[in-house]
């Protein structure tokens, strides 16, 4: 057993872990081996397979119950499966489970013909989604919206306006377009007329195109979504007549456990760097010295292991609250501001630690040192984690 503390918590679902590991260093790196170096994200179709597989060994979106193909663990297990992959390092790990592009809290909500035709194909692996959430105008304050959804008197609702920086779009079958039902921003709502609405929205509709395409740091392709008039039918509303109006709160339960999965994974990248690190330490000489007799190198590597067996704890503390039923936004915003801002730092310490060698292209920390970045953005900057803890504590 591990000496490290956070050891405690993990030994629950290790049978489970073990097994996503082994899936993982038995199919996914010799696969992973054989991409280019100089490539950050690995090709769609080698993405997709990833899914595919996992779903059918049960890892994948497997909180979901087993009656809708998923494997029905609890959330617990799944923060752990993502912190395997996380540390096992392999760039296809994350893919075999569920992120942006798969089973979305906000099909919990969603009738039993959504749950058919789009929730059973997601846990399966078959299909992927994406969110068309953020607006060009309204970042951090995604439910300001500016998209507008008008019913007519058939009952079918238009959607119009633009979204940005939604991931996966080049790729997804279909989206999920939050957009205000009634008018825009600041109209007054009325009884299942007004709010902010969930609405599911097929890729190949005529009337929705992609604009604008962004490449980030770390290869990750982000787009541009044009809503120019979509006409959908009364049941493409998620949740169909309830769900009218019922996004804001739908999404904060969708926001907070995709915050604790972000933190999973950037605990798991975290321990990764830092073994990278302690590594290279111990094999590393300078001046007649393995560089791990040094001082300054030790405080990088010690003050690294501390931090992220105190995220990995909380992560795990959050995630079996979730299970007991509690599912504070505030638990999810504290762990996944925890997490992605030592992963940061963790990565970076590292990368000091091998110097002029990290940096080189095609090592894994030059890599991780552009991916974490972005881990302090999606599903919320950790700024807005900051306002949500602040408010939480009352200041505010």
């Amino acid at each position: 057993m591990s000496t490290a503390p956070s050891s405690v918590l993990e030994t629950e679902h290790r049978e489970l872990v073990d097994s996503f590991a082994s899936f993982v260093r038995r199919e996914l790196v010799p696969l992973a081996a054989e991409l280019p170096e100089d490539g950050d994200l690995p090709p769609a179709d080698l993405r997709a397979y990833v899914r595919a597989r996992s779903a059918k060994l049960g890892f994948y979106a497997g909180d979901y119950p087993e009656e809708l193909g998923g494997s029905g663990m609890p959330f617990s297990a799944v923060v752990l499966l993502h912190h395997a992959a996380g540390r096992s390092g392999c760039p296809l790990a994350p893919y075999a489970l569920a992120g942006s592009d798969g089973p979305s809290p906000l099909l919990r909500q969603g009738t039993e013909q959504q749950i058919e035709r789009y929730l059973k194909p997601l846990v399966r692996g078959e299909a992927t989604r994406c969110l068309a959430l953020t607006e060009p105008n309204a970042g951090s304050d995604a439910f300001h919206l500016t998209s507008t959804a008008t019913r007519e008197e058939s009952g079918e609702w238009v959607l119009t306006g633009r979204k940005t920086f939604v991931s996966n779009a080049g790729h997804a079958d279909f989206a999920i377009v939050v957009a205000q039902a009634g008018g825009g921003a600041g109209e007054a709502s009325e009884a299942n007329e007004g709010g902010p609405t969930a609405f599911v929205v097929g890729m190949d509709h005529p009337r929705l195109r992609i604009g604008q395409a962004y490449d980030g740091m770390s290869g990750e392709r982000l787009y541009e979504l044009v809503l120019d008039g979509v006409r959908l039918p009364a049941d493409a509303v998620v949740g169909g007549e309830a769900g009218v109006g019922a996004a804001l709160g739908n999404g904060i339960d969708s926001l907070s456990r995709g915050r604790l999965v972000v933190a999973a994974m950037c605990n798991g990248i975290a321990e990764y760097a830092l073994r990278l690190g302690v590594e290279y330490a111990r094999e590393r000489r300078a001046f007649g010295e393995r560089i791990g007799a040094y001082q300054h190198v030790q405080e990088h590597l010690v003050s690294s292991r501390a931090e992220v067996e105190a995220a990995k704890l909380l992560t795990l503390a959050c995630a079996r609250l979730v299970d007991e039923g509690v599912e504070t936004p505030e638990n999810a915003a504290l762990a996944k501001l925890t997490a992605s801002e030592t992963a940061v730092r963790v990565v970076d310490r590292s990368l000091r630690v091998h110097g002029a060698t990290g940096w080189v292209r095609g090592h894994p920390l030059e890599f991780l040192y552009r991916y974490v970045r972005m881990m302090t953005i999606i599903e919320g900057t950790s700024e807005i984690q900051k306002v949500i803890v602040a408010r939480s504590m009352g200041l505010g």
